[in-house]
């Protein structure tokens, strides 16, 4: 597949003796790709798409659109020049003005008529006809941030950005409209950058992501291999529950407080691994393989069950079918389902505490 859009050791200061919100980041968007931007408040994130966009100018660096330089090199492509589309978070549209007018006001070439015509066809294409006339407050939420997708795709941009465009909706609106922008985006081919702090979003929307920490990327790579495959502490403890296991590594295998567990990748030495709830089991004593715990706790979802199992003073979360009934107090084995995942040196302190990790913050 071709880049469309190559971003190269992007760093932003916003004074010259201050510290970089954005550290030499650097990432390339393909062709049709949903690419997101996934990190806590703070993280850069949001400087990083605007300085795609053109609305901040890099320090450093350079931003390439098919090879086109936008940014850095002495260039500096103004925003409406750049053939970028951008929704925001709060969809910024004009309440004296009807659907269509919101539409059609972001479109600057060929005559009127030409234009009211392509502003009907970006709302047909977000279902929205026959909306035309409305104004924006009467409109649903998940409506309204439709019709500024509409006012985005008009112009037939070549790359949309996308900055938190769910974050003002309902649970089951965001999830609704998530699918829906999703679908219209691969349907069309284009290329698209989200920025968001929701870890469940990232993971269900993005081709790939890339999350963020203090303005630098901690890791690229498939929704699958980032949470599956954690690189650092961060991302482990980010991307959902884990449970961390400081271990004795020889070559393939490690010593850990859950008895001997397979890993995946070779390390030697002290190691802080991880292993994911789903990724543990637990059994009767007499038919266990592993160390022998206590249920503490359980949580009822419906198509799974939470377990909180207390072993050797630790305490471990564990993720089992609906099937898989114990109660607290019930003595049960724990055992590893998968290799458990070799976290950076760097990234795996020797004061992390054994056990599950705490739940990440609806802020973060």
């Amino acid at each position: 597949m071709n880049s469309i859009l190559q971003v190269d050791a992007l760093t932003k200061r916003f004074g010259p003796d201050m510290p970089p919100v954005v550290d030499r980041v650097s990432f390339d968007v393909e062709d049709g790709e949903i690419f997101a931007l996934l990190g806590p408040s703070g993280c850069g994130k949001t400087t990083t798409l605007r300085c795609i966009a053109g609305v901040e100018r890099l320090t450093q660096g350079t931003i390439r659109m098919r090879d086109r330089v936008l940014d850095g090199d002495g260039a500096h492509v103004p925003p409406e020049k750049r053939g970028i589309g951008l929704v925001f978070q709060n969809y910024a549209l004009f309440p004296h003005l009807t659907v269509l007018e919101n539409v059609f006001f972001g479109l600057r070439d060929g005559s009127e008529a030409e234009r009211a015509e392509r502003a009907r066809e970006a709302l047909e294409m977000v279902d929205l006809k026959g909306f035309e006339d409305r104004r924006p407050q009467n409109l649903s939420g998940g409506q309204q941030q439709r019709v500024a997708l509409a006012r985005t795709l008009a112009p037939e941009p070549d790359l949309i950005l996308l900055d938190e465009p769910f974050s003002n909706l309902d649970a089951l609106l965001r999830e609704e409209t998530r699918q829906e922008v999703r679908h219209l985006l691969k349907d069309k081919g284009i290329s698209a950058v989200l920025v968001t702090h929701d870890q469940e979003e990232a993971l269900s929307f993005a081709d790939r992501l890339a999350v963020m920490r203090s303005g630098q990327l901690d890791q690229v790579g498939t929704p699958e291999d980032v949470y599956y495959r954690p690189r650092t502490l961060f991302v482990a403890q980010f991307l959902g529950r884990t449970n961390l296991l400081l271990s004795q590594a020889s070559g393939s295998e490690a010593d850990t407080p859950l008895g001997r567990v397979r890993l995946d990748r070779d390390a030697d030495g002290t190691v802080l691994v991880s292993l994911r709830p789903e990724h543990l089991t637990i059994a009767a004593p007499e038919t266990a393989e592993g160390p022998i715990g206590t249920i503490v706790d359980r949580a009822f979802k419906g198509h799974d069950i939470t377990y909180r199992v207390s072993c050797d003073g630790n305490e471990y979360l564990v993720h089992t079918n609906n099937r898989e009934l114990y109660e607290a107090g019930d003595t049960v084995g724990l055992q590893p389902l998968e290799p458990a995942v070799v976290l950076e040196r760097q990234s795996t302190p020797a004061d992390v505490p054994t056990g599950v990790t705490p739940e990440p913050s609806e802020s973060a």
